[in-house]
């Protein structure tokens, strides 16, 4: 099995950009655009190159993951940009997230790559290689591969800006530099059509196509692909009349999905990140071996440690009870605050290393002198460390560094199967089916994901808002730290909800005995406005055409 190489051929995709500062193309080399594509290797490294664009949030802000601007987590250094997102001082001239330029730079790589491929070339020069029949094979689904791409950078830019130019083609920088945006509604059709078109070329796995490669499109990631775009377009944001036949779309494509027999859950939660052989996983981004993730988030105290991402109590407050599965707070819930990390969701015990937890082989110690707390500089500012992704294997011992390879989920079977449960509540409401493939409860299909995790079902007799919001807290906790949080406070219109950031404090009296209380860490700002991103100034002075998004 090989794994997908990412490439750079730098004078061609010097050509690509326009109005971007994120890359600098300043190497030379001779190959010419011609040279390149009359080549099927570099074809093939062009394409995978490509691929580069696809997103991974280990270090999204800066060193922060993008989670540090929800209520799910905070940054332990105060001067990091990440924080901008938290106390409203980004704008069209401060981005945080310079996505703009970077989508569309892969988006013409695309187009590009889109219109070489229309030549039908055929190397018939190595017609009489041995591996020429292995050549074509592949090469055959380069187009699809990079029409998926591209529909993955504009579903990456309208959850960011809403509308946005829809370009198919290589424009030149004049055309390109008079580009006007073009309505949501419309790229999102265009995302699903394409997804409808490469999903029934693309194989299910390359693991059966000749020189196989792990990490490239598949059928079910472009399916994934189409049903996150639709269950996007069907949430408040976008939906504002809540209009059902959007919901039950969106639960259409996730049940092709789940109907298929491509994809499984995992038998433990912990085998669903940094797991190539994920029965879930769908589609990844892999990152080389590394401890840069590690060195950034191990707890101080541990060798190396920089904290980095400090879980929020209001995370850790959304995991309920195992026993009653009852959130804390509900009567009969059984929490013991005295006690308040046993008998928890066991997902919490995989996702954040709290007072006592077991890092290392050496116990977490929150309270004022011990191991991993205050005063030492860069301390947890919330009482929590993070744990999912982190790589305890890795050593950052000066005599003894290794490395990881690391895997970020972009698409898993879990967030289909949710996916599917909201469409499907909004739809027809929580215990109903629908026609069709919909004869999946909403109810039923959360309540596969908390079996694997050893959790009790949901209880029967919800009303679709009671089945609303638990259904928002499983998706918080299951995919905690995937990158979903900032983009469902978005879509669901929650932000002013989102403001009050709080940790735990742990008190060690002179016996021994522990406390815990509730500390607020930070209050942050929220505007309505910023459900959806600005546009870069740069751009609007380069395109007078382009119109900022309202109040930005």
């Amino acid at each position: 099995m090989k794994y997908i190489k990412l490439l750079y051929i730098v004078p061609i995709l010097s050509l690509l950009f326009w109005s971007c500062e994120k890359l600098d193309y300043s190497e030379a080399s001779n190959y010419t655009q011609d040279y390149i594509f009359s080549d099927p290797h570099f074809t093939n490294a062009f394409l995978s190159n490509i691929y580069s664009y696809l997103p991974a949030d280990f270090h999204s802000i800066n060193d922060a993951m993008r989670s540090n601007a929800t209520d799910d987590a905070t940054f332990v250094n105060a001067l990091a940009i990440v924080h901008k997102f938290n106390d409203g001082t980004w704008s069209s001239i401060q981005t945080l997230d310079c996505q703009w330029e970077n989508m569309y730079a892969g988006i013409r790589a695309c187009n590009l790559f889109l219109t070489e491929m229309e030549k039908n070339r055929n190397f018939e020069e190595l017609r009489y290689n041995d591996d020429y029949e292995l050549i074509m094979e592949r090469y055959k689904l380069y187009p699809y591969e990079a029409r998926f791409l591209r529909a993955f950078f504009y579903f990456e830019l309208i959850k960011r800006y809403g509308d946005v130019p829809l370009i198919t083609a290589v424009l030149s920088q004049e055309e390109a530099n008079n580009v006007t945006r073009t309505p949501y509604s419309t790229i999102v059709d265009f995302i699903v059509e394409e997804c409808d078109e490469v999903s029934a070329e693309l194989p299910v796995t390359f693991l059966s196509v000749p020189g196989s490669e792990t990490g490239r499109a598949t059928k079910g990631a472009a399916l994934a692909l189409k049903a996150r775009t639709l269950l996007y377009a069907a949430s408040p944001l976008h939906n504002p009349s809540n209009n059902a036949e959007k919901w039950i779309e969106a639960a259409k494509t996730a049940k092709d999905i789940i109907d298929s027999d491509w994809y499984s859950l995992d038998d433990s939660y912990e085998s669903t990140v940094n797991n190539l052989a994920s029965k879930e996983l769908i589609f990844e981004r892999r990152q080389e071996s590394t401890n840069s993730f590690e060195r950034t988030n191990f707890p101080v105290g541990i060798e190396g440690g920089n904290t980095g991402t400090c879980p929020t109590q209001n995370l850790v407050d959304s995991y309920e009870m195992s026993t009653t599965g009852k959130g804390i707070f509900e009567p009969g819930s059984e929490y013991e605050p005295t006690n308040p990390y046993a008998n928890r969701d066991p997902r919490l015990h995989k996702t954040v290393l709290y007072n006592g937890a077991v890092f290392k082989g050496k116990s977490i110690e929150i309270w004022d002198g011990g191991l991993n707390g205050s005063p030492k500089l860069n301390a947890t500012k919330t009482g929590y460390y993070l744990k999912k992704y982190v790589m305890e294997s890795v050593s950052l011992d000066p005599t003894n560094i290794t490395t990881r390879e690391h895997v970020w989920v972009i698409f898993r079977l879990s967030e289909i199967l949710l996916n599917y449960a909201e469409a499907m509540n909004e739809a027809f409401g929580p215990m109903n089916t629908g026609t069709g493939s919909l004869l999946l409860s909403a109810t039923d299909a959360v309540n596969m994901i908390r079996a694997r995790a050893g959790m009790p079902d949901f209880p029967n007799g919800m009303s679709k808002d009671e089945f609303r919001d638990k259904l928002m807290n499983e998706r918080r906790v299951e995919l905690a730290f995937e990158d979903h949080r900032f983009w469902d406070i978005r879509r669901w219109k929650i932000g002013a909800s989102t403001k009050d950031i709080y940790g735990v404090e742990v008190a060690k009296n002179e016996t021994g005995t522990l406390s815990y209380s509730t500390k607020l860490v930070e209050n942050r700002i929220w505007e309505d406005k910023m459900n959806l991103y600005p546009i870069p100034q740069t751009e609007l002075f380069i395109n007078q055409s382009l119109v900022q998004n309202k109040d930005w």
